[in-house]
């Protein structure tokens, strides 16, 4: 329960533990940022860690001088890429052995010729997208390597995706966060972020939900 709640004040609370950091850490926070969006990205079993929040609190806070915006932005985005980078290949490497048998507790063979053939005909697009979905960003990477997606393929949408969702989240709260309206209620500007990256998460099961029945 510590941690879960340690987690969630950090979530909801970014501005000011940036801040603390910061003044604490000075430049090494540099390398805090890119070890969070590393774990985030790069390690499957650790989605729980702030993505698409913490980013736009580093936009905020380069508006106002805190940080330099061109510094983070190259550090994110190299946190992401090299992050999905190690998650493909933790997947390629995990793959076969958890494939090696037909039917594996819990897991299932089928579901491996599947992502192969979801990654074959949708796999560009899907690397994309994924970098603005939480949990499912953390995974899509891992199954691409599970998947047999070749590695030249990736690369180019994981570079593509990376840049992208870094640049967009740092641009959004460098030219919003500090606007008097969402400045001042920025515990809901943050929750609000994660909902509605949560969204098409909810549209995709109730979706799912709905043809099942």
């Amino acid at each position: 329960m510590d941690i879960i709640y340690t987690l969630l004040d950090f979530i909801i609370n970014l501005d000011k533990h940036l801040t603390e950091l910061i003044n604490n850490f000075g430049g090494f926070t540099y390398v805090i940022l890119f070890l969070i969006i590393f774990c985030e990205t790069g390690l499957f079993m650790a989605p729980f860690l702030p993505g698409d929040s913490l980013i736009f609190v580093v936009g905020a806070l380069s508006a106002s001088g805190t940080m330099n915006i061109w510094l983070i932005t190259g550090v994110l985005i190299a946190a992401a890429v090299i992050g999905d980078t190690v998650n493909y290949h933790i997947g390629k490497f995990l793959g076969p052995r958890i494939f090696k048998k037909q039917n594996v507790r819990f897991l299932n063979r089928k579901h491996l010729d599947k992502a192969h053939e979801f990654y074959r005909k949708h796999g560009g697009k899907t690397v994309i997208m994924a970098r603005f979905i939480p949990v499912i960003r953390t995974f899509a990477p891992f199954v691409a390597g599970m998947g047999s997606m070749s590695y030249g393929r990736f690369i180019l949408y994981n570079i593509a995706g990376g840049v992208a969702w870094v640049s967009i989240c740092v641009a959004s709260g460098y030219f919003f966060g500090n606007i008097p309206v969402v400045s001042e209620n920025f515990t809901l500007v943050i929750l609000a972020i994660i909902g509605i990256s949560l969204l098409p998460v909810v549209i995709t099961w109730l979706a799912n939900r709905r043809n099942k029945s």
